[in-house]
């Protein structure tokens, strides 16, 4: 099979490696859809996410759909010719974390694209029948591939408890931030205001149905959202630019008793917070990372067209094009691309 394979920093080389065979939970899955992830350009650029680094040949790619192919010997709920979405967390089950539900965190994770793990850019991959989803015959593999940064999404509008009525802001108009916006709306918000320091994904933004838009390069947002909520504040603020000046900002936007989620991943891990205010306005700061059970609610979102995922996508590039995407996934005017595998 074609594998697309990061051998350095900005460079792939495209090599032909044996196809895998399920193993007896497992399903092969023949590859149709990739997104490429903030996640996957930063590796891409930089060889290293933090203290992670990419020592050895690494297949990128960890937001994957396709059509499986083969079934292990323990399988029997999905079979030859189903359409699947891959969560791209496969946990150990056995620690602490797996038996209380909070496999997301599990220490022992194996997840696509994190060295040393491969990840999706080939054309098949062997995954856990448990955490390969069923696509229904109206949603799409490209939908089902977007289901990773949908339940990114789904799952910090869970952490910050979004519901009816509230008013929303989400800090940076990439995926992400695109991504928390739908499930905002899907979970009852009514107003979400988004920032973002390029007009063209702000412009972007207020298509996509964001009540208001801020660049925060050029104006203050601590006046717009005071303007905008008439002194209030936002109920809850999510954090999806990982810039350490829109983490500050947070606590100036959200209301006395509001919570602030943090998504996003800042280039440094310490960024100062004034605590004295978190105190004096009780307000809830949590952290969102990754997601859990996630991928049947952002399935069902897509069968009844609550959200819009795949009007996300600026282009698309086949395998052999793996290097050319990613150099174009690095301007920072372009929201998602997609690699997209010939059936």
């Amino acid at each position: 099979m074609q594998t697309a394979v990061l051998v350095e920093p900005h460079q792939f080389e495209l090599q032909d490696r044996p196809r895998p065979s399920p193993g007896a939970d497992d399903v092969l899955v023949a590859v149709r859809e990739v997104g490429i992830c903030g996640s996957d350009v930063h590796y891409y650029e930089h060889g290293r996410i933090g203290d992670i680094v990419v020592e050895n040949p690494l297949v990128l790619g960890h937001e994957s759909a396709g059509e499986v192919v083969d079934v292990g010997a323990n399988v029997t709920t999905l079979e030859p010719g189903d359409r699947v979405a891959l969560e791209p967390g496969a946990p150990c089950r056995r620690c602490r974390h797996c038996k209380e539900g909070d496999y997301h965190l599990c220490e022992d994770v194996r997840f696509m694209a994190t060295p040393p793990h491969d990840g999706a850019f080939t054309e098949y991959v062997s995954w856990p029948a448990d955490f390969a989803y069923e696509l229904p015959e109206n949603v799409s593999t490209r939908e089902g591939a977007l289901c990773e940064p949908l339940s990114v999404g789904i799952h910090a509008c869970r952490r910050g408890d979004v519901g009816t009525g509230d008013t929303v802001l989400v800090t940076g108009a990439g995926p992400i931030g695109l991504m928390v916006l739908e499930a905002a709306r899907a979970a009852g918000a009514t107003d979400v205001v988004l920032t973002d320091v390029v007009d063209e994904k702000l412009t972007f933004a207020r298509e996509r149905g964001a009540d208001l838009t801020v660049n925060v390069a050029d104006e203050d947002l601590d006046a717009a959202v005071d303007e905008y909520t008439d002194g209030v504040g936002v109920d809850v603020v999510v954090e999806a630019s990982g810039a350490a000046s829109s983490i500050e900002s947070t606590l100036d936007v959200v209301r006395r008793g509001g919570t602030v989620v943090l998504v996003g991943l800042a280039s440094e891990a310490t960024v100062p917070f004034d605590v004295l205010e978190m105190i004096d306005n009780e307000l809830d700061v949590l952290g969102s990372f990754r997601y859990k059970n996630t991928y049947p609610t952002a399935i069902d979102l897509l069968a009844d067209d609550v959200v819009d995922v795949e009007g996300i996508v600026e282009f698309e590039a086949s395998l052999a094009e793996v290097d050319d995407a990613f150099q174009r996934a690095m301007d920072p005017d372009v929201v998602k691309g997609m690699v997209t595998l010939d059936p």
